[in-house]
């Protein structure tokens, strides 16, 4: 069971923050992303770098006092003399703004998060003594309003199947393509359909994460935990027709990936997250389908099927149950209304008369 994609994803992760660290991050920020490596992952941490040197530029670039101020010479004297206006401006800022040319717009989710990264480096400093005022204690957090869930019904799994299987709707191009990807493309599909699967717990299964002998499979979590999953019958069928034509290659024996790209290369997330695009598209053109939304429909099949929002946790691999409860609050009622169903009065019913 090789974790190679998944160091190798965590080696490129560490470039780019030592990268952003060494040009773009004022040296005293080195300590506090040292600080937390050991309870985040890699990709947390540069997603905090990318957000933290946006606010850095906010700094010298909109606040007065520290025009002609480069980014690597802000200390940690400047960030205590903000005040909690100065953050807010910053929130506001980030909503919609300019960034290479481009307009470049953030939601509530996306402010919370920026208002996260920076509070965290100014915890930890403060928590180290090194800031002895933090001026984002006094800033609210925007507020997250609950977002739709997006997922698919009973009949549009089988019309999304039915695409990936015959191409109908498809254009002649991607008819084209479809006819050399079709087995491997229903085994993407029905894995991440039939197992709830995350797209990135998708791409690093490799060949010998797989056990068709107790329809088991192998996944790396978030956070780097190995887990044992499994899959159906119905999942394995599609699944076990790409694994024979892919381990049947003699020249792909060195090549660990189980989901190959046409170049013969680990599959990629965005070209997961494109094929999943064009199937959906022609199955259920009205909603926007991702890899993350199959999740969704896993989730909520499973949900409605056994009631039981803790198993539902742990299959999809959620740390804390909430995240689980938020997702699938929606469907509760139908939970209730079933459970009307299971209670019987009286041992007999009554005879009519």
């Amino acid at each position: 069971m090789s974790k190679t994609y998944f160091n190798e994803r965590d080696a490129k992760n560490i470039e780019k923050l030592e990268r952003i660290l060494e040009e773009d991050l004022p040296d005293f920020c080195r300590e506090y992303f040292v600080g937390i490596s050991s309870n985040t992952t890699t990709l947390t941490r540069l997603n905090y770098a990318y957000d933290i040197r946006t606010f850095f530029q906010y700094i010298c670039n909109r606040i007065v006092r520290f025009r002609g101020k480069s980014v690597k010479d802000i200390t940690p004297a400047d960030i205590e003399s903000l005040s909690p206006f100065e953050i807010e401006a910053y929130l506001s800022y980030v909503e919609i703004y300019r960034k290479n040319g481009e307009i470049v717009k953030n939601g509530e989710r996306g402010k919370s998060r920026k208002l996260s990264a920076i509070r965290s480096m100014i915890k930890y400093f403060e928590k180290k003594q090194i800031i002895r005022y933090n001026p984002t204690a006094s800033v609210d957090t925007p507020k997250l309003h609950e977002k739709e869930i997006i997922r698919l019904d009973g009949n549009e799994i089988e019309t999304m199947l039915d695409v990936v299987d015959t191409g109908m709707g498809l254009s002649q191009r991607q008819q084209k393509y479809q006819e050399n990807t079709r087995i491997r493309d229903l085994a993407i599909v029905s894995l991440l359909l039939g197992t709830g699967i995350r797209v990135s717990e998708l791409v690093g299964i490799d060949v010998d994460d797989v056990n068709f002998d107790d329809l088991s499979f192998v996944v790396t979590r978030k956070g780097g935990a190995r887990v044992i999953l499994y899959f159906s019958e119905e999942v394995a069928g599609y699944l076990y027709d790409y694994y024979n034509i892919r381990t049947a290659d003699n020249e792909l024996k060195e090549e660990p990936a189980l989901f190959l790209s046409l170049q013969k290369k680990r599959i990629t997330t965005r070209a997961v997250e494109n094929i999943v695009k064009k199937y959906s598209s022609v199955a259920t053109p009205l909603k926007h389908i991702t890899p993350h939304k199959l999740r969704s429909t896993f989730g909520t099949q499973l949900y409605r099927t056994t009631g039981d929002i803790y198993v539902v946790a742990d299959v999809l691999g959620h740390k804390d149950v909430n995240t689980t409860k938020r997702h699938y609050a929606a469907i509760t009622d139908d939970i209730r209304r079933s459970a009307s169903t299971k209670v019987n009065l009286r041992a007999t019913p009554p005879k009519d008369d």
